[in-house]
């Protein structure tokens, strides 16, 4: 998502709404919108997140503010949740086009958490553990793109040119939020 944005394309993508604390670098409205768990409860209960989900033991959701003004705008609204929360926004999101994005190795997946260094080795494996399962979800997606390690203008190309291919359908029907 990060390099669709430096290559100019048209695509939003919603700060997810969190309880967890901000990692460094990390800014609100930004990278997430930080909230305590009251505030996200409240939130939640106005229904106005699209989608929820326990993770790690924070609550994540979308709100629907941010993908309605992405789509007023034009944009393509790239959103970036777990398995969990894909078949959710499926429910409530008809016609959206669903990627399910794949390291090329597992390897390479844990050598990125790793030097990333925000989780000791406990939780690390569990993430590891985590996402061997969910790659046996991947069947239920649109489509699966792989990351190759070391080529992420490859992945980036792969993902618009299904994106753009879904947008140009003729029978294609406007996402509602």
């Amino acid at each position: 998502m990060h390099r669709m944005r430096e290559r100019g394309l048209p695509i939003a993508v919603p700060a997810t709404m969190t309880t967890r604390a901000p990692r460094d670098g990390e800014v609100d409205g930004v990278h997430h919108v930080f909230v305590d768990r009251a505030e996200f409860e409240r939130t939640l209960a106005e229904g106005e997140l699209l989608e929820h989900a326990e993770v790690y033991g924070n609550y994540y959701g979308v709100p629907r503010s941010e993908v309605r003004t992405a789509l007023a705008r034009g944009r393509h609204v790239i959103v970036r949740v777990d398995v969990q929360g894909a078949a959710s926004l499926r429910a409530v999101l008809a016609g959206a086009l669903f990627l399910f994005i794949v390291p090329d190795d597992l390897e390479h997946l844990e050598a990125h958490l790793r030097e990333r260094g925000t989780e000791d080795e406990a939780a690390l494996q569990r993430r590891l553990a985590e996402a061997r399962v969910e790659l046996e979800q991947a069947r239920h997606f649109d489509h699966v793109v792989t990351n190759v390690e070391g080529d992420l203008d490859a992945t980036v190309d792969a993902a618009w040119a299904l994106i753009e291919g879904e947008a140009a359908r003729p029978d294609r029907e406007p996402i509602v939020v």
